[in-house]
């Protein structure tokens, strides 16, 4: 049973630190899927503004930076998606520390928490409705 809620409270703490944060500045459209949204570096000649988009790779498994940059634009893309977006214009990446704790089971049944640095690729992009590129 104990193994059972010590589970249960790791899945708790892991989704409630995967969070992205959206601010609406335009119409949002139907929802398409994830993979039909192209990530941009430039503005394309022609788009219009859905929404201002910020997330991280936090609560991820990635742990090389490569795989945590990919899992930030991931979760870009996803929320742009959401909106009918059919692009990303990316506007900044970042280092995110977070401090937090890795629990180490013991025998006896508990677990001794250890304090840990957790550092996260952060990103900041405009969800975009493509025209013309």
């Amino acid at each position: 049973m104990k193994k059972i809620v010590f589970g249960a409270a790791i899945a708790v703490l892991l989704s409630a630190c995967a969070s992205s944060s959206v601010i609406l500045v335009g119409h949002a459209r139907p929802a398409i899927q994830p993979s039909a949204v192209k990530l941009y570096l430039e503005p394309p000649a022609s788009y219009e503004r859905i929404a201002l988009l910020e997330t991280s790779s936090e609560a991820s498994w990635a742990v090389t930076n490569q795989g945590k940059t990919d899992k930030m634009v991931e979760r870009l893309k996803e929320e742009a998606a959401k909106l009918g977006a059919n692009g990303v214009l990316l506007t900044a990446t970042g280092n995110k520390q977070e401090p937090g704790a890795v629990f180490v089971p013991v025998t006896t049944g508990g677990a001794v928490i250890l304090p840990a640095n957790a550092e996260h690729k952060s990103g900041t992009g405009i969800a975009i409705f493509v025209s013309r590129e």
